[in-house]
């Protein structure tokens, strides 16, 4: 997964705020497959091996999601074959959960929604030498899985299901934002992000390095829509991973449009125009 190892900037977890902790832990851990790295009393760190891709955090007087905001429209979890994908809709057909899928030409992707309505893709990359690019667009589409193909894979691995492979990854992340075009400026020009795809004046898709999209953004829940609300859950941040130099020109391109950086031990976290929180680490 060339796309998401150092020197690439990509996501590198997704923190969520969530009123059931348990429930969600279960879920994350049964459904899922995470494993869980660490646990506080109001915080679960879940993921892979060492490696943390979803934090979930019960914060003090949190309601569900009321209405129509900027914040997640998914998050996806990226899977290393089409094999552990196979492995993956076995599960969770066996599990009774309601799922989308779609063939998007650069990889073939399941859609579901945890217990507080916070969307989820589980992908699989086709082999980027596969992908068909005009100019500097990647060709994407939404066309029908191929299912069968998917649980014959699974019927002809030596292993059944047994949680996420030791390489899964965070793929992508994709968002509600309230304004395109202030979403777009604020990734490409500040952050440093390349557009790889569009989608007419509802979506667009940045990479770095050719990838298919590292972030996705679309405004179907609405121009103009507010921030989500700090006492609705949803969203809490992303973590961006990226080289020291990268960082410190991002810094510096943030302070040219006075926009303001907090600074923390571990991380840096700043704003989007539509309020969803960023936080820019080092490798």
């Amino acid at each position: 997964m060339e796309f998401h190892k150092r020197p690439v900037t990509h996501v590198g977890k997704v923190g969520l705020k969530v009123v059931d902790i348990l429930k969600m832990k279960q879920f994350y851990e049964n459904v899922i497959g995470f494993e869980v790295i660490s646990e506080e009393e109001e915080k679960v760190s879940l993921g892979v091996g060492s490696k943390v891709l979803v934090e979930l955090e019960a914060v003090v007087g949190l309601i569900p999601k009321q209405g129509r905001y900027a914040g997640l429209y998914h998050f996806a979890i990226l899977l290393p074959s089409r094999e552990s994908l196979g492995k993956m809709l076995v599960h969770l057909h066996q599990q009774e959960i309601q799922l989308g899928s779609a063939d998007h030409l650069v990889s073939e992707a399941l859609y579901l929604s945890d217990p507080e309505g916070n969307g989820i893709e589980i992908y699989r990359d086709r082999d980027h030498e596969q992908w068909s690019w005009s100019d500097d667009a990647v060709l994407m589409a939404v066309e029908p899985i191929d299912v069968p193909g998917l649980v014959e894979r699974a019927k002809n691995s030596s292993q059944s299901w047994n949680g996420l492979p030791v390489e899964t990854v965070m793929g992508h992340i994709h968002l509600h934002v309230s304004n395109l075009e202030k979403a777009k400026n604020f990734y490409v020009n500040v952050l440093g992000l390349e557009v790889v795809s569009t989608l007419g004046a509802q979506a667009l898709f940045l990479a770095d390095q050719k990838y298919h999209h590292h972030i996705g953004m679309n405004v179907w829940n609405g121009k103009g829509i507010p921030a989500l609300p700090e006492k609705e859950a949803g969203l809490n941040y992303y973590t961006l991973l990226m080289e020291n130099e990268n960082r410190d020109k991002i810094a510096e391109n943030l302070d040219s449009a006075g926009i303001e950086i907090a600074h923390h031990d571990d991380y840096w976290e700043v704003k989007d125009p539509s309020g969803n929180s960023i936080r820019l680490c080092v490798y």
